[in-house]
């Protein structure tokens, strides 16, 4: 761990020590040394020492150290828990994002097939209609056979004729049996079976596609209820951890105060040692100064000794700013479509090119997206954003701010979840993004290229 170390108790001199004697000048040593003389010889009582420090012992610098030991192990093996609950959760919220974008794809192919039913209706009553029309003329003219005679020859029906209209209806109609040489009654039915399959094709595919959109709306609730529980699991052992932090920084701190003290202590004997060595010289030298000053004064020298004083904006940018978090690839079974760039919330997000806005708003496992049509014709898709500033509809410049970094949906950090579509697809052919934009110039790291 990187946690700030407290100092320890400082080792400088405690105040109302005494400044070692080496240091003064020599007139001082000579005069407080034939002063202690003096005072010793007329019994005046010496100056008191300062106390010593307290000096802990051996035992309990060994039991502190033990106690750190403890700890940190244990926030070793926490912090290997947090790891491992850490990257479960990042496993399950790749594939809650996976489940969020086959639940759109369902979805999307649900529509394309309640299209294609309809439009299959519409056709079917188009056909009927002609159907109708076709027996209707059918039945005419068999009626009109069966009153002339069951072989009625084309001249004596057209002979036949009431008028200039009939005239004309019956030699259209005697004329499109003639050049098709079918049974028209057995056409007729052979393309109502026809439509009838394709009816039943249409509905069954729409029902195909209600089914697949209800289990991927299935996978998807399992997929949020995994991230939800898996959060809960990541946040307990953190709280662990957090615990275990503070327990470790208070052995940490025990026992700098102790090996302080202990340093303390060392000092002060080795400074106190080193005073009285300095005041047993000095006693020494003011001694010896004494016996040559008396023995000057007895030869009537009146010089004496003296001490001397000791004085002296391209076609495309970079979508967010920030440190790579995860590429793109296949994990845990699923594929992780984009590359995440994590960074604070709030940071900017830029539109990688300039383009159409498909979507901006609430998406599935995003929490909040945009999807953006590029000129090129490539979708970027931004999901997780905390916030976005633009609209369906709106065109938008490469390098425009469009929204926020964020820590929505399904996300374990705020960042920037990028992806790159092909073909204008929003929700399929997704490409690799990392490539996409070193092709362009843009050079993000953290995935290879």
């Amino acid at each position: 761990m990187s946690s700030r170390r407290p100092s320890g108790p400082a080792t400088s001199r405690r105040p109302g020590s005494r400044r070692p004697v080496a240091g003064r000048p020599l007139r001082a040593i000579f005069t407080g040394a034939v002063t202690a003389v003096v005072l010793l010889g007329t019994g005046a009582p010496a100056l008191a020492a300062p106390p010593p420090p307290s000096n802990p012992s051996d035992s309990q610098l060994g039991t502190a150290k033990s106690e750190q030991d403890a700890a940190a192990a244990e926030v070793g093996r926490i912090a290997g828990l947090v790891a491992t609950s850490e990257a479960e959760l990042e496993k399950v919220e790749v594939q809650a994002e996976a489940a969020g974008t086959a639940y759109e794809q369902a979805q999307q192919a649900l529509q394309q097939a309640q299209d294609r039913a309809a439009q299959t209706a519409a056709d079917l009553q188009t056909a009927a209609a002609a159907v109708a029309a076709a027996e209707a003329r059918i039945a005419t003219f068999s009626h009109d056979s069966y009153m002339n005679g069951s072989k009625l020859s084309t001249t004596a029906a057209l002979l036949d004729s009431a008028g200039p209209g009939e005239l004309i209806q019956r030699a259209a109609l005697l004329d499109y049996v003639a050049s098709n040489q079918v049974d028209v009654l057995g056409a007729l039915e052979v393309a109502k079976v026809a439509q009838a399959n394709a009816d039943s094709s249409a509905r069954a595919a729409r029902d195909a596609m209600a089914a697949a959109e209800d289990a991927a709306q299935t996978a998807k609730q399992k997929a949020d209820a995994q991230v939800a529980a898996q959060q809960g699991a990541y946040d307990q052992v953190a709280a662990q951890k957090a615990s275990y932090d503070q327990q470790l920084q208070a052995a940490q701190i025990h026992l700098l105060e102790l090996q302080g003290a202990r340093n303390a202590y060392d000092q002060w004997v080795a400074q106190k040692a080193a005073e009285e060595a300095a005041a047993r010289a000095a006693a020494e030298k003011a001694a010896r100064d004494a016996a040559a000053a008396a023995a000057a004064a007895s030869r009537g020298n009146a010089s004496s000794s003296g001490g001397g004083g000791g004085g002296g904006g391209g076609a495309y940018v970079q979508p967010a700013f920030g440190r790579v978090s995860s590429c793109f690839g296949a994990r845990w079974g699923v594929t992780h479509f984009g590359v995440d760039i994590a960074n604070s919330i709030g940071t900017p997000i830029y539109a990688a090119a300039a383009g159409v806005v498909k979507r901006a708003g609430p998406a599935t496992g995003f929490g909040l997206a945009v999807y953006i049509l590029g000129d090129d014709g490539f979708v970027t898709v931004y999901g997780h954003v905390n916030q976005y500033f633009v609209d369906a509809g709106q065109h938008v410049s490469a390098g425009q701010q469009i929204a926020e970094i964020g820590n929505r949906g399904q996300s374990t950090g705020p960042h920037l979840h990028f992806e790159v579509h092909s073909g204008g697809e929003l929700y399929s052919n997704q490409l690799n993004p990392v490539p996409w934009l070193n092709a362009r110039g843009i050079f993000i790291g953290g995935c290879g290229g």
